[in-house]
């Protein structure tokens, strides 16, 4: 949701002559993962292909002397009267050999990034660089800075612009000392360094600390000439915000130095939760996915705190519970198989009335009263007829000799 807060605005001399209201960008979710991910690839797009010499390592005549001779089979410098005959070429493991796998120049250096990933890293960064906590954690010197952002320009009566009338170094040191910048710059004056180890023979003999970023909105802004010979002070255009400047490293919270026209011009860059970018139509400005970002002010909230149970005091180590048969026993096999309830159930009522049955035919055969059903006899009268049937293969299978069935 959009602020509608009020930035200062401070002349060369250090005075607030006006205020503009805070950009909505500022209010943009701050994603620390994002920003490290899209700088990442950012940064490998600026890499030159390096590659050793296709014939390196086999600049030689060797071949391998096969088996049976007691030693490995690795290719061996041809010829003789030298030290160098015999000896192992060509693998990674030998002396003069070549590397193993390798480098190619055709190999993937540069990276794509999506779009809208490149435009929501830099609202994050935007977004950072106005929180001074995460400014001041970067390593800046901000003590003396009266507001953050900070935003310079010059008075509604005046005809000229702040990014003309700055136009020598030595008018940009003094509005770096009226706006409490000048501490930050001159620890990244003081930081240059020779730089340790082999870099420093390539080109790259100097270590600097990166300094204020000032942003300017005019093409031919002077302020860019008279910045450009102080130490560590880089300048960016506002329609060419460059992740790589905006959090360097990876790291959110630049130090950023606003004109004034390069402030007013952000929403029409990147637009709001409310408005959309007119510069860019299809950015879609991010939205956080809590109103609230503080976990632990939402937690210990009174409406939270009335519905969760109360803190365990003590931790009691909870047994196993043993592992049970189904087949054994009946709740375990409820668990698995509700209806095996009902299919029990008829299983028992068909039991009882088995057993009520039997019950009751040995009590009338021992009274006298038993009289067989039709299916009974029925039953008998099958029995008795396949009776000889039955007496006759018994015998003639009890004869000894061949069988024929």
């Amino acid at each position: 949701m959009g602020t509608e807060r009020e930035v200062s605005v401070f002349s060369t001399d250090g005075t607030k002559v006006n205020t503009v209201s805070m950009p909505g960008v500022f209010s943009a979710p701050i994603r620390p993962d994002l920003v490290q991910f899209v700088h990442t690839n950012m940064s490998k797009n600026a890499r030159q292909a390096y590659a050793v010499a296709l014939n390196a390592g086999h600049q030689t005549s060797a071949e391998s002397w096969g088996t049976g001779r007691a030693v490995s089979r690795i290719p061996r410098v041809q010829g003789g009267g030298t030290q160098r005959s015999g000896q192992g070429a060509f693998g990674n493991m030998c002396r003069s050999g070549r590397m193993f796998a390798p480098t190619k120049t055709w190999r993937k250096w540069h990276r794509k990034i999506n779009l809208q990933q490149r435009r929501y890293a830099v609202s994050s960064a935007l977004a950072a660089s106005a929180c001074p906590p995460l400014v001041s954690a970067r390593g800046h010197k901000i003590e003396q800075v009266p507001e953050m952002p900070l935003v310079i320009g010059t008075d509604d009566s005046e005809d000229s612009s702040i990014e003309e009338i700055i136009t020598k170094t030595k008018d940009a040191i003094k509005l770096f000392e009226a706006i409490g910048a000048n501490s930050d710059a001159e620890h990244a004056a003081d930081s240059k360094k020779i730089r340790a180890g082999k870099g420093k023979m390539r080109n790259r003999r100097y270590t600097l600390r990166k300094g204020p970023l000032v942003v300017y909105a005019d093409s031919e802004a002077k302020i860019v000439q008279a910045v450009r010979n102080l130490p560590g002070v880089e300048t960016c255009a506002v329609d060419r915000l460059n992740l790589l400047q905006l959090a360097p490293g990876g790291h959110l919270g630049r130090f950023v130095i606003w004109t004034k026209p390069a402030f007013e011009k952000l929403d029409e860059l990147y637009g709001s939760v409310t408005t959309k970018a007119l510069l860019k139509p299809t950015f879609a400005f991010p939205r956080p996915l809590m109103t609230n970002a503080d976990v632990a002010q939402v937690i210990n909230s009174d409406e939270i705190q009335a519905v969760v149970r109360p803190a365990m005091t003590e931790q009691k180590e909870r047994r196993k519970a043993p592992k049970v048969n189904p087949l054994k026993n009946l709740q375990a096999m409820l668990q698995l198989n509700p209806y095996h309830e009902v299919h029990r159930a008829s299983e028992m009522r068909a039991t009882a009335a088995r057993k009520a049955a039997r019950e009751a035919k040995i009590a009338a055969k021992r009274d006298g009263t038993y009289v067989k059903s039709d299916e009974d006899k029925a039953k008998d009268k099958e029995r008795k007829a396949r009776k000889p049937a039955s007496k006759a293969f018994y015998e003639l299978a009890s004869i000894e000799g061949d069988v024929m069935f």
